[in-house]
């Protein structure tokens, strides 16, 4: 199966890009440097406060996509006549819109815990090539890496309680909850309300009511009596319309039973204990408690360790923006041209040179022990992470399913050592370079 897009028109992809990457492509087309072999490497600076560890996500889309990447004529012709342009061949622009990626990517697999400064993606191709997409895959990485984190996070603090995206509407565009559904779900999320997401990704596609359904009848009794004829099989009713506990008390009366209450303010942890209180005494043991409403990781955490009775939470404004950490310092930086090591010295932005592999080394218990990177033809103890994913712009063999990368993911997170596990991590995780890595970086002046 090809790699879904999430673009409405995937076809006119090339221009989505900074300015100055096409006006480095044009510079290089005017110095005779656009075909030098180029090497460059996608990591994350540091980890945002509060993380230990980061998911990475979005590979299906960022390789799918890129591999379209193209200019129509119409786009071709804007850029040829801004100002910035003025002096450039004219023929690079006629060019255009024959132009493909048709370069090489490296990719840690997606579902996998990455940690800072190691490589998580790697692009060789010619220079104007890899200076294009230089933007795209940064676009396209970081937002599903930052919300594939944060459900991780969830999904852990909820200690095996079912959790479903509900950020759609609080996303930044429209876009982003496409990409949110996803990352959720590939970090143990059991479900998205975004319908379209659903449809294009197999994602459970889930759904209570709306407080507008309530106040749109009579009494709240008319409104759940309603409801409940129309949506026999999957009944969950919003029951904090008016008076909670009263809700809980109309829901219960309903025949058959409905399959769920859902509470979506106030204190949940004793309006939960009470409302299920109330639903067995009147023989509803069955229905389920959910809970939604600015839910985040430390408020599920404290709700599990309470002992609060909600069988499933919905998250929305804190999954879709991550809004205590809501970015990373993920970057794409030059390591090679022809083979020769490129560095940048900027304090607090140092690289090291060349291509490189990421090895991952376990203990006896199966736990992660630490990474260990190394150039790219070096071997070392551990699982080498990176492995081909596109060769001379073609895809090699298939990307993991979201099945695969789900189960990848829980099986990672599993993996990492106690102390960078939960909301408050108190570790930080080792990695180190090798000595040939080591020694580039000295002789380039690192």
């Amino acid at each position: 199966m090809p790699p879904v897009s999430l673009w409405p028109d995937p076809d006119a992809l090339g221009p989505i890009t900074d300015l100055y990457e096409l006006t480095m492509m044009a510079g290089y087309a005017a110095s005779g440097m656009a075909e030098k072999r180029a090497t460059f490497e996608l990591f994350v600076r540091r980890l945002p406060p509060g993380r230990a560890y980061l998911v990475f996500a979005g590979l299906e889309q960022a390789v799918g996509d890129l591999l379209r990447l193209k200019f129509t004529e119409e786009q071709a012709g804007y850029l040829a006549s801004l100002p910035a342009f003025a002096h450039v061949d004219p023929t690079w622009f006629e060019a255009l819109p024959y132009l493909r990626f048709q370069g090489d990517i490296w990719s840690v697999p997606e579902g996998t815990v990455v940690f800072p400064g190691e490589t998580l993606l790697r692009v060789e191709a010619p220079l104007a090539q890899a200076q294009w997409v230089e933007t795209f895959l940064i676009a396209s990485l970081n937002y599903p890496t930052l919300v594939a984190s944060k459900a991780a996070r969830i999904v852990e603090a909820a200690h095996g309680r079912s959790c479903v995206d509900f950020g759609t509407r609080r996303g930044h565009g429209p876009h982003a909850g496409f990409l949110a559904a996803r990352a959720a779900y590939l970090a143990g999320f059991d479900g998205t309300s975004h319908v379209e997401a659903s449809r294009l990704l197999g994602i459970p596609p889930v759904g209570t009511m709306a407080h507008a359904w309530v106040q749109s009848f009579e009494t709240e009794r008319a409104a759940f009596a309603a409801f409940a004829r129309v949506f026999p099989e999957n009944t969950t009713l919003l029951v904090d319309t008016y008076d909670t506990l009263e809700g809980v008390r109309h829901a219960a009366e309903i025949e058959p039973p409905v399959k769920g209450v859902r509470l979506d303010s106030g204190e949940v942890g004793a309006l939960s204990k009470a409302a299920r209180a109330i639903l067995d005494a009147a023989g509803r043991r069955a229905t389920k408690i959910f809970a939604s409403g600015d839910l985040d990781e430390w408020k599920i955490g404290e709700l599990v360790r309470v002992g609060a009775p909600v069988d499933a939470f919905g998250v929305g404004t804190e999954l879709i923006t991550s809004r205590d950490a809501p970015a990373l310092s993920m970057v794409y930086k030059l390591v090679a041209i022809d083979g020769h090591g490129r560095v940048k010295l900027s304090p607090g932005k140092r690289t090291f040179p060349l291509a490189k592999q990421v090895y991952r080394r376990r203990d006896g218990q199966g736990r992660f022990a630490g990474d260990h990177v190394t150039r790219w033809d070096e071997k070392a103890e551990g699982e080498a992470l990176l492995s081909q994913v596109v060769s001379e712009g073609q895809l090699v063999g298939e990307l993991l399913t979201l099945a695969a990368i789900r189960e990848r993911c829980r099986s990672q997170v599993s993996a990492l050592p106690g102390v960078l596990r939960g909301p408050d991590p108190t570790g930080v995780y080792p990695i180190s370079y090798s000595d040939v890595l080591e020694s580039a970086a000295k002789t380039l002046g690192l």
